[in-house]
Protein backbone atom coordinates (compact mmCIF):
# COMPACT_ATOMS: atom_id res chain seq x y z
CA UNK A 1 0.00 0.00 0.00
CA UNK A 2 1.81 3.36 -1.07
CA UNK A 3 2.01 6.22 2.23
CA UNK A 4 -1.39 7.96 1.64
CA UNK A 5 -1.86 11.76 0.02
CA UNK A 6 -0.04 13.78 2.32
CA UNK A 7 -1.14 17.06 4.15
CA UNK A 8 0.73 20.17 3.03
CA UNK A 9 2.51 20.04 6.10
CA UNK A 10 3.92 16.93 6.84
CA UNK A 11 6.47 17.08 4.06
CA UNK A 12 7.19 20.82 4.55
CA UNK A 13 10.65 21.78 5.49
CA UNK A 14 10.06 24.39 8.40
CA UNK A 15 12.29 27.49 9.29
CA UNK A 16 11.60 29.33 12.44
CA UNK A 17 12.21 32.89 12.59
CA UNK A 18 12.79 34.90 16.18
CA UNK A 19 12.48 38.16 15.51
CA UNK A 20 14.46 40.15 17.47
CA UNK A 21 17.27 38.62 16.53
CA UNK A 22 17.49 37.27 13.04
CA UNK A 23 17.70 40.69 10.51
CA UNK A 24 17.25 44.57 11.61
CA UNK A 25 16.56 46.95 8.51
CA UNK A 26 16.25 49.86 10.25
CA UNK A 27 19.50 49.94 12.46
CA UNK A 28 17.90 50.24 16.06
CA UNK A 29 19.84 47.07 16.92
CA UNK A 30 16.33 44.47 16.93
CA UNK A 31 14.95 42.38 14.20
CA UNK A 32 12.22 43.42 12.43
CA UNK A 33 9.82 42.24 9.73
CA UNK A 34 11.12 44.13 6.64
CA UNK A 35 14.64 42.52 7.74
CA UNK A 36 12.86 39.12 7.34
CA UNK A 37 11.11 40.10 4.33
CA UNK A 38 14.78 40.38 2.88
CA UNK A 39 15.63 37.12 3.41
CA UNK A 40 12.89 35.29 2.39
CA UNK A 41 15.10 34.81 -1.47
CA UNK A 42 18.05 33.32 0.49
CA UNK A 43 15.36 31.16 2.83
CA UNK A 44 13.48 29.94 -0.21
CA UNK A 45 17.37 29.12 -1.89
CA UNK A 46 17.72 26.91 1.23
CA UNK A 47 14.85 25.24 0.57
CA UNK A 48 12.77 26.20 3.20
CA UNK A 49 8.75 25.73 2.63
CA UNK A 50 7.12 27.13 5.71
CA UNK A 51 7.95 29.96 8.11
CA UNK A 52 7.11 29.71 11.60
CA UNK A 53 7.19 33.60 12.53
CA UNK A 54 8.05 33.98 17.01
CA UNK A 55 5.71 36.49 18.15
CA UNK A 56 5.93 39.66 16.93
CA UNK A 57 2.82 40.92 18.59
CA UNK A 58 2.19 44.18 20.76
CA UNK A 59 3.89 43.28 24.07
CA UNK A 60 6.21 45.08 26.46
CA UNK A 61 8.85 42.38 25.80
CA UNK A 62 9.01 41.30 29.23
CA UNK A 63 9.51 37.37 28.65
CA UNK A 64 10.63 38.54 24.53
CA UNK A 65 7.29 38.80 23.11
CA UNK A 66 5.29 35.68 25.08
CA UNK A 67 3.44 38.22 27.14
CA UNK A 68 1.14 39.44 24.45
CA UNK A 69 -0.84 43.02 25.41
CA UNK A 70 -2.56 43.15 22.00
CA UNK A 71 -3.40 40.04 19.68
CA UNK A 72 -4.44 42.34 16.87
CA UNK A 73 -0.91 44.85 16.53
CA UNK A 74 2.35 44.21 16.03
CA UNK A 75 5.37 45.26 18.34
CA UNK A 76 6.23 48.94 16.84
CA UNK A 77 10.06 48.00 16.88
CA UNK A 78 9.32 45.02 14.41
CA UNK A 79 7.06 47.08 11.84
CA UNK A 80 3.55 47.00 11.58
CA UNK A 81 0.11 45.28 10.41
CA UNK A 82 1.18 46.57 6.96
CA UNK A 83 4.48 44.87 7.03
CA UNK A 84 2.84 41.88 8.16
CA UNK A 85 0.27 41.66 5.13
CA UNK A 86 3.54 41.82 3.00
CA UNK A 87 5.27 38.91 4.85
CA UNK A 88 1.96 37.05 4.16
CA UNK A 89 1.92 38.24 0.05
CA UNK A 90 6.11 37.86 -0.56
CA UNK A 91 6.16 34.05 1.43
CA UNK A 92 2.74 33.07 -0.57
CA UNK A 93 4.23 34.71 -3.64
CA UNK A 94 7.05 32.31 -3.66
CA UNK A 95 5.05 29.37 -2.97
CA UNK A 96 5.90 29.33 0.94
CA UNK A 97 3.84 29.14 3.82
CA UNK A 98 3.73 31.49 7.43
CA UNK A 99 2.75 30.12 10.72
CA UNK A 100 2.54 32.35 13.75
CA UNK A 101 3.15 31.57 17.79
CA UNK A 102 -0.33 31.08 18.88
CA UNK A 103 -0.02 32.08 22.81
CA UNK A 104 -3.42 31.81 24.58
CA UNK A 105 -2.48 30.24 27.91
CA UNK A 106 -1.63 33.94 29.47
CA UNK A 107 -1.38 37.73 28.40
CA UNK A 108 0.53 39.92 29.44
CA UNK A 109 -0.58 42.00 32.56
CA UNK A 110 -0.97 45.30 30.53
CA UNK A 111 -3.43 43.40 28.07
CA UNK A 112 -6.77 45.44 28.26
CA UNK A 113 -8.45 42.43 29.15
CA UNK A 114 -6.33 41.72 32.55
CA UNK A 115 -6.35 45.67 33.06
CA UNK A 116 -9.92 45.58 32.99
CA UNK A 117 -9.81 41.99 34.89
CA UNK A 118 -7.51 43.16 38.11
CA UNK A 119 -10.52 46.14 38.61
CA UNK A 120 -13.05 44.38 40.85
CA UNK A 121 -15.06 40.72 40.42
CA UNK A 122 -18.41 42.96 38.85
CA UNK A 123 -17.31 43.84 35.55
CA UNK A 124 -16.85 41.84 31.93
CA UNK A 125 -13.28 40.75 31.88
CA UNK A 126 -13.65 39.63 35.68
CA UNK A 127 -13.78 36.21 35.35
CA UNK A 128 -11.64 36.16 32.20
CA UNK A 129 -8.23 34.99 34.03
CA UNK A 130 -7.18 32.67 37.24
CA UNK A 131 -8.39 34.36 40.59
CA UNK A 132 -8.55 32.77 44.02
CA UNK A 133 -8.65 34.15 47.60
CA UNK A 134 -5.53 34.65 49.64
CA UNK A 135 -4.93 31.78 52.04
CA UNK A 136 -4.06 33.09 55.72
CA UNK A 137 -1.64 31.54 57.75
CA UNK A 138 -0.50 32.78 61.11
CA UNK A 139 -3.06 35.92 60.29
CA UNK A 140 -0.31 36.50 57.34
CA UNK A 141 -2.05 36.58 53.93
CA UNK A 142 -0.15 33.80 51.82
CA UNK A 143 -0.24 32.31 47.86
CA UNK A 144 -3.72 29.97 47.56
CA UNK A 145 -1.10 27.35 47.65
CA UNK A 146 2.68 25.95 47.27
CA UNK A 147 2.50 26.19 43.06
CA UNK A 148 5.99 27.33 41.82
CA UNK A 149 6.07 29.30 38.73
CA UNK A 150 8.61 27.86 35.83
CA UNK A 151 10.07 31.12 36.33
CA UNK A 152 11.09 30.63 39.93
CA UNK A 153 8.85 32.02 42.87
CA UNK A 154 5.40 31.36 44.02
CA UNK A 155 3.14 30.68 40.84
CA UNK A 156 0.75 33.70 42.28
CA UNK A 157 0.70 37.10 42.50
CA UNK A 158 -1.42 39.48 44.98
CA UNK A 159 -3.76 41.97 43.77
CA UNK A 160 -4.57 44.99 45.82
CA UNK A 161 -7.89 46.09 43.51
CA UNK A 162 -9.37 42.81 44.43
CA UNK A 163 -7.81 41.47 47.22
CA UNK A 164 -7.22 38.16 45.59
CA UNK A 165 -4.35 36.45 43.53
CA UNK A 166 -4.08 35.69 40.08
CA UNK A 167 -2.27 32.36 38.98
CA UNK A 168 0.77 33.11 36.32
CA UNK A 169 2.65 30.00 35.28
CA UNK A 170 5.49 31.98 33.91
CA UNK A 171 6.34 35.58 34.92
CA UNK A 172 4.57 37.66 37.33
CA UNK A 173 3.27 39.91 34.49
CA UNK A 174 2.09 36.68 32.20
CA UNK A 175 -1.34 36.09 34.31
CA UNK A 176 -2.81 32.98 33.11
CA UNK A 177 -6.13 32.85 31.32
CA UNK A 178 -9.06 31.26 32.65
CA UNK A 179 -10.27 28.52 29.47
CA UNK A 180 -13.08 27.50 32.10
CA UNK A 181 -14.82 30.75 30.99
CA UNK A 182 -16.90 30.22 27.69
CA UNK A 183 -16.73 34.06 26.80
CA UNK A 184 -12.87 34.11 27.91
CA UNK A 185 -12.16 31.03 25.21
CA UNK A 186 -14.61 32.72 22.49
CA UNK A 187 -12.37 35.94 22.98
CA UNK A 188 -9.35 34.17 21.88
CA UNK A 189 -10.72 32.83 18.83
CA UNK A 190 -11.92 36.00 17.88
CA UNK A 191 -8.53 38.20 18.29
CA UNK A 192 -6.14 35.49 18.64
CA UNK A 193 -6.83 33.10 15.86
CA UNK A 194 -9.66 34.47 13.55
CA UNK A 195 -7.74 37.89 12.63
CA UNK A 196 -4.46 36.26 11.70
CA UNK A 197 -6.66 33.40 9.52
CA UNK A 198 -8.84 36.32 7.90
CA UNK A 199 -5.39 37.88 6.76
CA UNK A 200 -4.58 34.43 4.97
CA UNK A 201 -1.45 33.02 6.97
CA UNK A 202 -1.69 29.24 6.93
CA UNK A 203 -1.40 28.25 10.65
CA UNK A 204 0.14 28.22 14.56
CA UNK A 205 2.83 26.91 16.61
CA UNK A 206 0.44 26.55 19.84
CA UNK A 207 2.54 28.35 23.18
CA UNK A 208 2.39 25.75 25.90
CA UNK A 209 -0.75 23.91 24.47
CA UNK A 210 -1.11 21.49 26.82
CA UNK A 211 -1.28 23.77 30.14
CA UNK A 212 -5.09 25.67 29.52
CA UNK A 213 -6.78 23.19 31.62
CA UNK A 214 -5.60 23.01 35.01
CA UNK A 215 -6.66 21.59 38.42
CA UNK A 216 -9.18 23.73 39.54
CA UNK A 217 -9.13 22.33 43.38
CA UNK A 218 -5.13 24.05 43.50
CA UNK A 219 -4.37 21.38 45.67
CA UNK A 220 -0.37 21.94 46.69
CA UNK A 221 1.99 19.86 45.36
CA UNK A 222 4.00 17.30 47.07
CA UNK A 223 7.11 18.56 48.41
CA UNK A 224 9.92 17.52 46.06
CA UNK A 225 12.31 20.16 46.74
CA UNK A 226 12.70 20.14 50.89
CA UNK A 227 13.04 23.49 52.16
CA UNK A 228 11.90 25.38 48.95
CA UNK A 229 8.69 27.18 50.17
CA UNK A 230 7.16 26.48 46.52
CA UNK A 231 7.16 23.44 44.75
CA UNK A 232 7.16 21.76 41.08
CA UNK A 233 3.99 21.44 40.13
CA UNK A 234 3.49 20.08 36.33
CA UNK A 235 1.16 17.24 37.57
CA UNK A 236 -1.83 19.94 38.11
CA UNK A 237 -1.55 22.36 35.16
CA UNK A 238 -0.10 20.09 32.06
CA UNK A 239 -2.72 17.98 30.39
CA UNK A 240 -5.63 18.53 32.43
CA UNK A 241 -9.22 17.61 32.21
CA UNK A 242 -10.89 19.54 29.44
CA UNK A 243 -7.80 20.40 27.07
CA UNK A 244 -8.89 17.90 25.07
CA UNK A 245 -12.49 19.11 25.05
CA UNK A 246 -11.16 22.86 24.00
CA UNK A 247 -8.88 22.02 21.41
CA UNK A 248 -11.72 20.08 20.12
CA UNK A 249 -14.11 22.92 20.13
CA UNK A 250 -11.41 25.44 18.97
CA UNK A 251 -10.79 22.84 15.63
CA UNK A 252 -14.59 22.83 15.32
CA UNK A 253 -15.86 26.19 16.06
CA UNK A 254 -13.15 27.89 14.41
CA UNK A 255 -10.27 26.23 12.39
CA UNK A 256 -12.39 23.97 9.98
CA UNK A 257 -13.83 27.50 8.54
CA UNK A 258 -10.63 27.82 6.89
CA UNK A 259 -9.11 24.62 5.60
CA UNK A 260 -6.34 22.50 6.66
CA UNK A 261 -4.82 24.77 9.18
CA UNK A 262 -1.89 23.44 10.65
CA UNK A 263 -1.55 23.37 14.10
CA UNK A 264 1.89 22.33 15.93
CA UNK A 265 1.87 21.84 20.07
CA UNK A 266 4.65 22.45 22.08
CA UNK A 267 4.01 19.47 24.26
CA UNK A 268 6.40 19.57 27.33
CA UNK A 269 6.27 16.69 30.12
CA UNK A 270 3.88 14.26 28.16
CA UNK A 271 3.98 10.59 27.84
CA UNK A 272 3.68 9.39 24.62
CA UNK A 273 -0.04 7.78 25.08
CA UNK A 274 -0.90 11.20 26.11
CA UNK A 275 0.69 12.31 23.17
CA UNK A 276 -1.55 10.20 20.78
CA UNK A 277 -4.44 11.78 22.16
CA UNK A 278 -3.43 15.43 21.15
CA UNK A 279 -1.76 14.07 17.36
CA UNK A 280 -4.47 11.16 16.34
CA UNK A 281 -5.62 12.49 13.34
CA UNK A 282 -9.00 10.95 13.83
CA UNK A 283 -9.18 13.21 17.35
CA UNK A 284 -8.46 16.35 15.36
CA UNK A 285 -6.76 18.36 18.35
CA UNK A 286 -3.23 19.28 16.81
CA UNK A 287 -2.00 18.53 13.50
CA UNK A 288 1.42 17.22 15.48
CA UNK A 289 3.41 18.34 18.34
CA UNK A 290 6.84 19.21 19.72
CA UNK A 291 7.67 15.90 21.97
CA UNK A 292 10.11 17.57 24.50
CA UNK A 293 12.05 14.54 25.51
CA UNK A 294 14.96 15.14 23.81
CA UNK A 295 15.69 19.28 24.75
CA UNK A 296 14.81 18.08 28.09
CA UNK A 297 18.12 15.67 28.67
CA UNK A 298 20.51 16.82 31.22
CA UNK A 299 17.85 19.31 32.50
CA UNK A 300 16.17 17.32 35.44
CA UNK A 301 12.78 18.94 35.42
CA UNK A 302 12.19 16.85 39.28
CA UNK A 303 15.08 19.57 40.14
CA UNK A 304 12.73 21.78 39.21
CA UNK A 305 14.31 23.41 36.36
CA UNK A 306 17.26 24.56 38.11
CA UNK A 307 19.74 25.69 35.58
CA UNK A 308 23.06 24.82 37.63
CA UNK A 309 21.59 21.11 37.93
CA UNK A 310 22.15 21.03 34.45
CA UNK A 311 24.50 17.57 33.11
CA UNK A 312 25.30 16.28 29.76
CA UNK A 313 23.04 13.62 28.72
CA UNK A 314 24.38 9.96 27.38
CA UNK A 315 24.07 8.90 23.58
CA UNK A 316 21.43 5.92 24.70
CA UNK A 317 19.65 8.76 26.34
CA UNK A 318 19.49 10.71 23.35
CA UNK A 319 18.90 8.03 21.14
CA UNK A 320 15.64 6.63 23.31
CA UNK A 321 14.66 10.15 23.10
CA UNK A 322 14.74 9.71 19.90
CA UNK A 323 12.70 6.66 19.39
CA UNK A 324 9.79 7.57 21.53
CA UNK A 325 9.49 10.35 19.12
CA UNK A 326 9.61 8.17 15.74
CA UNK A 327 7.48 5.37 17.30
CA UNK A 328 4.82 7.84 17.89
CA UNK A 329 3.36 6.92 14.03
CA UNK A 330 3.84 3.42 14.52
CA UNK A 331 0.74 1.52 13.88
CA UNK A 332 -1.13 5.06 14.44
CA UNK A 333 -2.87 7.54 12.60
CA UNK A 334 -0.46 10.52 14.35
CA UNK A 335 2.10 12.41 12.88
CA UNK A 336 5.07 13.98 14.54
CA UNK A 337 8.29 16.94 13.97
CA UNK A 338 11.54 16.54 13.95
CA UNK A 339 13.87 19.19 15.57
CA UNK A 340 16.72 20.14 17.83
CA UNK A 341 16.84 23.32 18.68
CA UNK A 342 14.02 26.36 18.90
CA UNK A 343 14.25 30.59 20.96
CA UNK A 344 13.91 28.07 24.12
CA UNK A 345 16.64 25.75 23.51
CA UNK A 346 20.85 26.09 23.63
CA UNK A 347 21.94 25.12 20.25
CA UNK A 348 21.90 21.78 18.83
CA UNK A 349 26.03 21.58 18.04
CA UNK A 350 26.94 22.42 21.56
CA UNK A 351 24.41 20.06 23.35
CA UNK A 352 24.29 17.10 21.23
CA UNK A 353 27.28 16.84 19.41
CA UNK A 354 30.42 19.07 19.62
CA UNK A 355 31.59 22.87 19.06
CA UNK A 356 35.55 22.17 18.96
CA UNK A 357 36.47 24.03 16.15
CA UNK A 358 37.98 21.09 14.59
CA UNK A 359 34.85 19.03 14.58
CA UNK A 360 32.19 21.43 14.08
CA UNK A 361 31.51 21.44 10.61
CA UNK A 362 31.34 18.12 10.36
CA UNK A 363 29.66 17.50 13.14
CA UNK A 364 26.87 20.50 12.08
CA UNK A 365 26.45 18.24 8.95
CA UNK A 366 26.40 14.67 10.86
CA UNK A 367 23.24 16.65 12.63
CA UNK A 368 21.77 17.17 9.30
CA UNK A 369 22.11 14.06 7.97
CA UNK A 370 20.27 12.61 11.28
CA UNK A 371 17.07 15.05 10.88
CA UNK A 372 17.04 15.11 7.31
CA UNK A 373 16.19 10.85 7.77
CA UNK A 374 13.82 11.20 10.41
CA UNK A 375 9.90 10.89 10.15
CA UNK A 376 8.07 13.87 10.62
CA UNK A 377 7.55 17.67 9.56
CA UNK A 378 11.29 19.01 9.89
CA UNK A 379 11.82 22.39 11.57
CA UNK A 380 15.12 24.24 11.45
CA UNK A 381 15.93 27.08 13.97
CA UNK A 382 17.43 29.96 12.68
CA UNK A 383 21.22 29.72 12.37
CA UNK A 384 20.98 25.85 12.88
CA UNK A 385 21.94 25.77 8.80
CA UNK A 386 25.11 27.24 9.71
CA UNK A 387 26.40 25.87 12.67
CA UNK A 388 25.96 28.56 15.42
CA UNK A 389 26.79 27.31 18.45
CA UNK A 390 26.64 28.24 22.13
CA UNK A 391 28.32 31.89 23.30
CA UNK A 392 31.61 31.64 25.13
CA UNK A 393 32.33 30.08 28.49
CA UNK A 394 33.79 33.42 29.09
CA UNK A 395 31.13 35.24 28.87
CA UNK A 396 29.69 37.09 32.19
CA UNK A 397 26.20 36.98 33.67
CA UNK A 398 26.17 40.78 32.00
CA UNK A 399 25.75 39.26 28.69
CA UNK A 400 22.39 37.82 28.95
CA UNK A 401 18.93 39.26 28.85
CA UNK A 402 16.64 36.13 29.05
CA UNK A 403 14.26 36.61 32.55
CA UNK A 404 14.47 32.66 32.80
CA UNK A 405 18.06 32.71 32.31
CA UNK A 406 18.46 35.69 34.81
CA UNK A 407 15.87 34.60 37.57
CA UNK A 408 18.33 31.33 37.97
CA UNK A 409 21.16 33.13 38.26
CA UNK A 410 19.46 35.37 40.76
CA UNK A 411 18.29 32.44 42.86
CA UNK A 412 21.70 31.09 43.18
CA UNK A 413 23.80 34.60 44.00
CA UNK A 414 20.48 35.21 46.49
CA UNK A 415 20.99 31.18 48.23
CA UNK A 416 24.83 31.48 48.11
CA UNK A 417 24.79 34.98 49.41
CA UNK A 418 27.48 35.98 46.40
CA UNK A 419 29.57 32.99 46.71
CA UNK A 420 32.17 32.47 43.70
CA UNK A 421 31.72 29.33 42.73
CA UNK A 422 28.30 28.94 43.17
CA UNK A 423 28.27 31.76 40.64
CA UNK A 424 30.41 30.23 38.43
CA UNK A 425 28.30 26.80 38.55
CA UNK A 426 25.20 28.75 37.87
CA UNK A 427 27.14 30.46 34.55
CA UNK A 428 28.58 27.32 33.44
CA UNK A 429 24.71 25.66 33.60
CA UNK A 430 23.64 28.70 31.66
CA UNK A 431 26.52 28.30 29.10
CA UNK A 432 25.27 25.01 28.53
CA UNK A 433 20.96 25.18 28.08
CA UNK A 434 20.24 28.61 28.65
CA UNK A 435 17.94 30.68 26.23
CA UNK A 436 20.22 33.38 25.26
CA UNK A 437 22.62 30.99 23.75
CA UNK A 438 19.40 30.97 20.74
CA UNK A 439 18.93 34.26 20.94
CA UNK A 440 22.41 35.84 19.64
CA UNK A 441 22.16 37.39 16.75
CA UNK A 442 22.74 35.78 13.14
CA UNK A 443 25.13 35.58 11.90
CA UNK A 444 24.46 36.95 8.11
CA UNK A 445 28.66 38.36 6.94
CA UNK A 446 32.01 39.24 8.28
CA UNK A 447 30.96 42.67 8.57
CA UNK A 448 30.81 44.74 11.82
CA UNK A 449 27.98 42.76 13.98
CA UNK A 450 28.05 39.88 11.85
CA UNK A 451 25.61 41.88 9.39
CA UNK A 452 22.63 41.49 11.75
CA UNK A 453 22.65 45.44 12.35
CA UNK A 454 23.81 48.84 11.15
CA UNK A 455 23.49 50.22 14.70
CA UNK A 456 24.05 48.40 18.28
CA UNK A 457 22.40 45.31 18.49
CA UNK A 458 20.07 44.61 21.52
CA UNK A 459 22.39 41.76 22.73
CA UNK A 460 26.02 40.79 22.05
CA UNK A 461 26.63 39.28 18.61
CA UNK A 462 28.90 36.11 19.07
CA UNK A 463 32.48 36.64 19.09
CA UNK A 464 32.77 33.78 15.76
CA UNK A 465 30.69 35.57 13.64
CA UNK A 466 34.17 36.16 11.25
CA UNK A 467 34.51 32.33 10.87
CA UNK A 468 30.59 31.46 11.10
CA UNK A 469 28.56 33.22 8.92
CA UNK A 470 25.59 32.86 5.72
CA UNK A 471 27.83 34.78 3.20
CA UNK A 472 31.00 33.07 3.68
CA UNK A 473 29.33 29.42 3.47
CA UNK A 474 27.51 30.45 0.61
CA UNK A 475 30.40 30.77 -1.34
CA UNK A 476 32.21 27.29 -0.07
CA UNK A 477 30.78 24.13 -1.31
CA UNK A 478 31.47 22.24 1.58
CA UNK A 479 30.23 24.31 3.95
CA UNK A 480 27.59 23.26 6.68
CA UNK A 481 24.72 25.77 4.88
CA UNK A 482 25.56 24.48 1.50
CA UNK A 483 25.25 20.81 3.00
CA UNK A 484 21.67 21.77 4.74
CA UNK A 485 20.75 22.68 0.69
CA UNK A 486 21.86 18.95 -0.10
CA UNK A 487 20.25 17.33 2.21
CA UNK A 488 16.42 19.16 2.36
CA UNK A 489 16.74 18.37 -1.58
CA UNK A 490 17.36 14.99 -0.59
CA UNK A 491 14.97 14.57 2.04
CA UNK A 492 12.04 15.79 -0.68
CA UNK A 493 13.82 13.64 -3.55
CA UNK A 494 13.31 10.51 -1.46
CA UNK A 495 10.26 11.67 1.02
CA UNK A 496 9.11 8.37 1.20
CA UNK A 497 11.99 7.51 2.59
CA UNK A 498 13.06 10.06 4.47
CA UNK A 499 10.08 11.81 5.59
CA UNK A 500 7.15 8.98 5.90
CA UNK A 501 9.43 6.08 6.39
CA UNK A 502 8.32 3.43 8.98
CA UNK A 503 9.90 0.76 11.43
CA UNK A 504 12.27 3.04 12.93
CA UNK A 505 14.87 0.88 14.55
CA UNK A 506 18.21 1.59 16.74
CA UNK A 507 20.56 -1.05 15.96
CA UNK A 508 23.28 0.29 18.48
CA UNK A 509 21.03 1.19 21.46
CA UNK A 510 23.81 1.02 24.41
CA UNK A 511 27.10 2.30 21.72
CA UNK A 512 28.25 5.32 23.63
CA UNK A 513 30.24 6.57 20.47
CA UNK A 514 27.80 5.66 17.24
CA UNK A 515 24.30 5.97 16.20
CA UNK A 516 22.67 3.34 13.73
CA UNK A 517 19.02 2.95 12.65
CA UNK A 518 16.63 2.03 9.83
CA UNK A 519 13.53 3.16 8.06
CA UNK A 520 11.58 1.58 5.72
CA UNK A 521 9.11 2.35 2.85
CA UNK A 522 5.79 2.54 3.55
CA UNK A 523 5.71 0.14 0.72
CA UNK A 524 7.87 -2.46 2.40
CA UNK A 525 11.02 -3.68 0.12
CA UNK A 526 13.40 -0.52 0.64
CA UNK A 527 15.13 0.45 3.70
CA UNK A 528 17.53 3.60 4.78
CA UNK A 529 20.20 2.75 6.50
CA UNK A 530 22.25 5.10 8.87
CA UNK A 531 25.60 5.28 10.48
CA UNK A 532 26.28 8.33 12.54
CA UNK A 533 29.38 8.83 14.76
CA UNK A 534 29.41 11.04 17.90
CA UNK A 535 32.64 10.44 18.58
CA UNK A 536 36.00 12.37 18.43
CA UNK A 537 37.55 9.08 17.44
CA UNK A 538 37.61 6.42 15.05
CA UNK A 539 34.66 4.16 15.13
CA UNK A 540 33.48 0.69 14.05
CA UNK A 541 30.14 0.29 12.01
CA UNK A 542 27.47 -1.76 13.54
CA UNK A 543 25.69 -3.36 10.73
CA UNK A 544 22.40 -4.84 11.61
CA UNK A 545 21.30 -8.15 11.66
CA UNK A 546 21.14 -9.14 8.02
CA UNK A 547 21.98 -6.21 5.86
CA UNK A 548 25.83 -6.63 6.34
CA UNK A 549 26.15 -8.65 3.07
CA UNK A 550 23.29 -6.31 1.45
CA UNK A 551 23.07 -4.58 -1.41
CA UNK A 552 24.00 -1.22 -0.76
CA UNK A 553 23.85 2.30 -2.43
CA UNK A 554 25.31 4.93 -0.71
CA UNK A 555 22.90 7.98 -0.87
CA UNK A 556 24.97 10.95 1.04
CA UNK A 557 27.92 11.20 3.54
CA UNK A 558 29.76 14.31 4.82
CA UNK A 559 33.23 12.83 4.20
CA UNK A 560 34.34 12.49 0.90
CA UNK A 561 35.39 8.69 0.77
CA UNK A 562 33.91 7.12 3.81
CA UNK A 563 35.87 4.05 4.56
CA UNK A 564 36.06 0.57 6.81
CA UNK A 565 35.36 2.45 9.65
CA UNK A 566 33.66 5.84 10.80
CA UNK A 567 36.02 8.93 11.10
CA UNK A 568 34.98 11.47 13.79
CA UNK A 569 31.35 12.98 13.39
CA UNK A 570 31.27 11.15 9.87
CA UNK A 571 27.56 10.29 8.69
CA UNK A 572 26.75 7.93 5.90
CA UNK A 573 23.56 6.94 4.68
CA UNK A 574 22.81 3.45 2.79
CA UNK A 575 20.06 2.89 0.41
CA UNK A 576 19.56 -0.73 0.63
CA UNK A 577 17.55 -2.43 -2.41
CA UNK A 578 17.90 -6.37 -1.26
CA UNK A 579 19.28 -8.81 1.12
CA UNK A 580 21.69 -11.37 0.20
CA UNK A 581 21.37 -14.70 2.36
CA UNK A 582 24.62 -15.46 4.33
CA UNK A 583 27.06 -17.70 2.16
CA UNK A 584 25.57 -16.82 -1.47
Amino acid sequence: MSAPQPDWWKASACYQIWPASYKDSDGDGIGDIPGIISTIPYLKDLGIETIWLSPMYDSPQRDMGYDISNYEAVYPPYGTLDDMDRLIKECHGRGMKLILDLVVNHTSDQHAWFSESRKGTANKYADWYVWRDPRVVDGQRRPPNNWSSIFGGSAWEYCRERDQYYLHLFAREQPDLNWENEETRRGIYKSAIEFWLDKGIDGFRVDTANMYSKDISFPDAPVRLPGEEFQPAFQYFTNGPRVHEWLKEQRQQVLDKYGDVLMVGELPDTEAAEVLRYVSAEARELSCVFDFDIVDLGTHKQAGGKKHHTTRHTLPEFKEAIRKVQDLIRGTDAWTTVFLENHDQARSLSRFATDKAEFREQAAKMLAVLMCCLTGTLFLYQGQEIGMYNHPTHWGVEELRDVDSLNAYGDVAARHNGDPLWLKKAMQGLQLVGRDNARLPVQWDSSPNAGFTTGTPWIRVHDDFKHVNAAAQLLDPRSPLNFWKKMIRLRRDHADLMVFGQDFTVWDYFDQDVFTFTKTHPDGGLKILVFLSFSDEVQPLHYPTGLDHAYKELMVSNVDEPGRYLSPWEARVYLIKESVPNGH
